[in-house]
């Protein structure tokens, strides 16, 4: 069945803007609607290119149209803006978001190799950490004394990430003393957070990945309302009582102001592999919850990535497990950049 202007129409009659109280139709913030095929492309107008609203506009209109019209139609939205103020973020095409429910569940294991992971398939890719209390970038990429270059551009100063292992890095860890303790409130962090997203010159990116703070707080809010992030992947371990934790994290992605899409769980430390018997694996951690839980929830179950030395040996020295082809654990990461590129959220 081909889909008709008229149809998406009537869906983004669905679609408010919260700020000025009215559906983005009626507001005249659609400038174009074109189909082809499964495809439908939307350009929206904006007042600004760092409108509050954008997450959730860009990504409600992406639910209205697949409930509405055709949960397969592939929906590409164009975000436009009335200001001329620059927006970092215009050469970048998908934003991923890396979450935990808890803390010491190796999230920022699975962002350091998910991000070089995509880099492989040939994908140019940045690697933002938004954790603003507890950076651990620069140690996992051997860069603990790295300073960012920073230029004069158009009157303004703008940070140049570092590059290492393809992958473009900014981190709040490049600009403090790693053994002096953050001690900032809410209001401080964010403001933190939305410099190194606004003052970094990210260029033309494929992918930038986010490796978010544990937990649901003020970083999460402002991320999810201040930035078009496509999508999350949420980082778990074995155990049940993680699942209180998962469950917390999904239902913030879900709420309404928010409204991010979860690529699914994956499962982190799922068993025990040593180096001299490969074949083997200990499920120290006991069984599995992961897969029952992601079917109670309605979210993919991404995979499993195994305990091996050689993960924690590889993070510390600054030379990510999956940049080793033959480690058990390379498959994993591959595999995870494989299901996200592939997922309907990004097609």
């Amino acid at each position: 069945m081909a889909y008709t202007k008229e149809q998406v129409t009537e869906a983004l009659k669905q679609v408010l803007y919260f700020p000025k109280g009215d559906n983005i139709i009626s507001l005249k913030m659609v400038e174009d609607i074109k189909i082809d095929g499964k495809n439908i492309n939307v350009t929206i107008v904006f007042p600004k290119p760092s409108d509050p609203a954008v997450n959730i506009v860009i990504n409600t209109i992406k639910s209205e149209i697949k409930k509405t019209i055709d949960k397969k139609a592939i929906v590409n939205i164009t975000q436009k803006s009335e200001s001329k103020e620059e927006n970092s973020l215009s050469g970048v095409k998908k934003i991923i978001a890396v979450a935990s429910g808890k803390g010491g569940v190796g999230k920022s294991t699975v962002a350091v190799n998910l991000a070089i992971a995509l880099s492989k398939t040939g994908a140019k890719v940045g690697l933002l950490d938004t954790d603003i209390y507890g950076p651990s970038i620069p140690i996992m990429f051997g860069l603990e004394n790295a300073r960012p270059e920073v230029i004069n551009k158009n009157g303004k100063h703008k940070v140049i990430p570092i590059k290492k292992y393809g992958i473009h890095l900014i981190s709040i860890g490049f600009f403090v003393d790693p053994e002096q303790a953050l001690i900032w409130r809410g209001a401080m962090a964010t403001n933190a957070l939305n410099q190194l997203f606004n003052d970094a010159e990210w260029g033309e990116l494929d992918y930038l990945v986010l490796d978010l703070p544990p937990g649901t707080g003020d970083i999460h809010l402002t991320l999810a309302q201040s930035y078009p992030v496509d999508g999350a992947v949420i980082v778990t371990t074995p155990q049940k009582v993680a699942m209180a934790d998962v469950q917390k994290a999904v239902t913030m992605f879900n709420q309404d102001k928010i409204k991010i899409p979860i690529f699914g769980l994956i499962e982190n430390m799922s068993y025990f592999i040593p180096a001299e018997l490969p074949d083997n694996k200990y499920f120290i951690f006991g069984k599995s919850y992961s897969r029952s839980f992601c079917e109670k929830v309605n979210i993919p179950f991404l995979g499993q990535i195994p305990i091996v030395q050689s993960i924690t040996e590889s993070g510390d020295s600054g030379n990510p497990i999956v940049l080793d082809d033959n480690s058990p654990v390379n498959k994993a990461f591959v595999d995870l950049a494989n299901n996200i590129m592939n997922s309907n959220i990004l097609n």
